[in-house]
């Protein structure tokens, strides 16, 4: 029997998430794994009189592009995709990974260099969202490999990603309007604010807000949701940071990162696991050394480390960094290929001051909102 929890996520994605409407063209699109909830999402935007085209990745598309292709045909292997970002009116990305760690025995140029193509292309999807012109979500269908990360039985793992896309089944779409009014309270408690102070074990970071606007996510753009961000000002942030979490990208793991940055810029990194990896990640282009977004994660669901950044990024009592490029909305001027996020727990002895008041401490806020 199919999963009725499958059917109220595809509706939250469908009619809250991008507001899909009549005649729209949408672009459905995702790993094999993931097909129930492409074709519920599908089903829901035929009901709306929309226009969804599906396009399901077979168990091995990944794989066979690094493993036979060479870097040339990567633009012409995903120039349908850029076709369909600068012309349809909606995107649905459902993340449905059967083997999240394919791409680790490969040659990290090869996978970074077609991950540069995609990173290039979906520059568009912001670039177009930032302008009104196309909405977007990216979701998630648990699969086995998502459950094996999170060392979680799929049925446990099931019940931990619905639980965090839909903590009110009956109303989801309540649940997170009011997320979005409380976390609107923080919005306006930060805005004219300029420095940031960032203290944990292993952390003592400074950077700056001023004149970035804070950007309120509840499940607009990802579903799950909580979390509220900007960009720093790119040659502000000073200090070290240690980030508590591994961090997969681009299929490979890598763990225990610490970075040190002056004037803005990385100066120093390492990692006890996929170091070079990290360090060759960071000489991407100039602007991958460089902050293009602080975030801090509210969603009181998701309360411990499961390897999928959609829902780490989200941990309630968190902080994450993102180097590289940055979100249009929030007024980032930092351009690169690669947006890479890292996250640090603030739940034990940690804390943010603003200006110089204490606004967050050991996972709380501590300002009245």
């Amino acid at each position: 029997m199919t999963d009725p929890r499958i059917d109220k996520l595809a509706d939250l994605l469908v009619n809250y998430s991008v507001e899909v409407q009549p005649k729209q063209r949408v672009l459905i699109h995702g790993e094999f794994g993931g097909e129930p909830l492409l074709a519920a999402v599908y089903k829901k935007c035929l009901q709306v009189g929309a226009y969804p085209f599906v396009v399901p990745y077979t168990h091995d598309w990944l794989e066979s592009i690094i493993r036979y292709a060479s870097p040339d045909q990567y633009g012409p292997v995903y120039a349908p995709y850029r076709q369909m970002y600068e012309t349809y009116d909606a995107r649905v990305r459902i993340l449905g990974d059967l083997n999240t760690k394919e791409l680790s025995q490969f040659d990290p140029d090869k996978v970074a260099a077609f991950h540069s193509v995609i990173g290039r292309d979906l520059r568009i999807v912001l670039d177009r969202e930032a302008k009104g012109e196309m909405k977007w979500v990216a979701g998630l269908f648990p699969t086995n490999a998502y459950a094996q990360d999170a060392n979680m039985t799929l049925s446990d793992y099931e019940d931990f990603v619905y639980n965090a896309c839909l903590p009110d089944p009956d109303d989801p779409v309540g649940y997170w309007r009011k997320v979005e009014a409380r976390q609107d309270k923080a919005i306006a408690w930060l805005k004219g604010k300029k420095q940031v102070h960032v203290t944990a074990p292993g952390t003592d970071l400074t950077l700056s807000i001023e004149g970035r606007p804070f950007i309120n996510c509840a499940c607009k753009v990802n579903v799950p949701d909580g979390e509220v961000f900007t960009s720093p000002v790119e040659n502000s942030a000073n200090g070290y940071v240690h980030f508590t979490y591994p961090t997969l990208y681009e299929g490979f793991e890598v763990s225990n990162v610490r970075l040190e940055f002056k004037d803005g810029k990385v100066v120093k990194a390492s990692a006890d696991k996929n170091e070079n990896f990290l360090i060759k990640k960071l000489d991407t282009d100039p602007g991958a050394r460089f902050l293009g977004e602080f975030a801090i994660g509210t969603n009181e669901r998701i309360d411990r480390f499961t390897g999928q950044i959609l829902f780490d990024e989200k941990i309630s009592g968190s902080f994450h960094l993102a180097v590289g490029h940055g979100y249009p909305e929030s007024l980032t001027e930092n351009d690169s290929a690669i947006h890479w996020d890292m996250i640090c727990d603030l739940r034990k002895g940690g804390a943010i001051t603003v200006d110089g008041q204490l606004f967050y401490k050991n996972g709380k806020f501590m300002v009245d909102f």
